[in-house]
């Protein structure tokens, strides 16, 4: 098959060449046939264009030179004709004109070629996004369906369903459950990262009381933090009662962001630590702040804190994947607000984030 169109392709390259040497000899004639005064170098403009759209720049070049030499030799040949200033002149303009468009063609096939050269990237992109998106997502299923039956086991069993369980048991059927749940959560914020990446965070706005979504993470963190046996307090800066901090945001990703960031407290504090969520107002944003009693944050940590896979070098209770912190950045960032990280003295870390209060169109 690629024999066979190669074969054709030269076939059509021949016929142009025997056209454009007709086209040529054509037009020698013509210009050597009359007086210098008549210019008929010009429709050598055309020819150029047909070598360029169908043979090579260097054909391309060839042309453009040839067409150039015949123009001006029909100011000597023949010779019997008398030479005037505004013949040379009509010539020399006529030779400009002709290079230009050599030149000209061949700077348009370079910007066609790119163009095209850059759509087959996007495409072969597009096609890429798509099969990685498909392959997440077909493997995000396959790994989730398994979990989420394993969990629903260890419940039932835990529930005695399938007999009494003893109390030793009913420990090492929770530390299943719990690692299972964690082996989710991770599959759920690798699918929630690669789109984001991909596709863009997209966000569902709507008034909501971070004070709200701070308790629900908290309640879904209790059991954890007393594996850790770590104590989670909430607060609100200088005063002892329960406040509402409304801002414009999405509900689901800024719980995600509570999670994360208490998760992350709950594994950098030590045993019988605490760690400390607060929640404050400065002008017209309003400040979280997950505190905890760790080991801190060294200075050559502190830029790379919110890379991906990034976990750090302190010692922890608990090692994480280095994905949660970047997930927290993408969210904050998706709705206008910040995030950074400080150290805590005399140990431990604070990690902030701000969002503005003022509620948007």
């Amino acid at each position: 098959m690629f024999k066979k169109k190669s074969a054709i392709d030269q076939l059509s390259q021949k016929k142009i060449q025997l056209l454009l040497v007709f086209l040529f000899v054509l037009l020698n004639i013509l210009e050597y046939s009359t007086p210098p005064a008549y210019v008929f170098s010009y429709l050598y403009i055309g020819a150029i264009l047909i070598v360029n759209s169908r043979l090579s720049q260097q054909a391309t070049n060839r042309a453009t030179l040839a067409a150039v030499v015949l123009t001006m030799s029909n100011l000597i040949i023949p010779e019997f004709y008398t030479l005037e200033l505004a013949t040379v002149a009509n010539r020399a303009i006529a030779s400009v004109a002709i290079i230009v468009t050599g030149w000209l063609s061949n700077k348009n096939q370079q910007y066609q070629e790119a163009i095209a050269q850059k759509n087959l990237q996007l495409l072969a992109q597009d096609k890429l996004a798509n099969l990685r998106e498909d392959f997440a997502s077909t493997l995000t299923h396959d790994l989730k369906t398994p979990i989420l039956g394993a969990i629903e086991t260890l419940k039932a069993f835990e529930a005695e369903k399938f007999g009494p369980v003893t109390p030793s048991q009913r420990r090492v059927l929770a530390i299943m459950s719990r690692s299972h749940e964690s082996t989710l959560e991770l599959l759920e914020t690798l699918l929630a990262i690669y789109r984001n990446d991909s596709d863009g965070l997209k966000l569902e706005l709507h008034p909501v009381d971070l004070v709200t979504i701070a308790e629900e993470a908290i309640s879904t963190l209790t059991d954890l933090a007393a594996s850790r046996q770590v104590y989670i307090k909430l607060g609100y800066g200088q005063s002892d009662f329960r406040s509402r901090y409304l801002v414009y945001g999405d509900t689901l990703q800024l719980r995600r962001v509570f999670f994360n960031l208490i998760t992350n407290g709950i594994n950098h504090s030590l045993r019988g630590g605490k760690v400390e969520v607060v929640l404050g107002a400065n002008n017209k944003e309003h400040i979280v702040k997950i505190i905890d009693e760790g080991q801190g944050i060294s200075d050559d940590q502190m830029p790379m804190l919110f890379e991906r896979f990034y976990q750090g070098h302190s010692d922890r209770q608990a090692k994480g994947t280095g994905l949660g912190l970047y997930l927290s950045r993408q969210i904050i960032e998706a709705h206008g607000g910040k995030i950074w990280a400080q150290k805590q003295l005399p140990k431990g870390a604070i990690f902030c984030f701000s969002l503005s209060s003022e509620f948007l169109g």
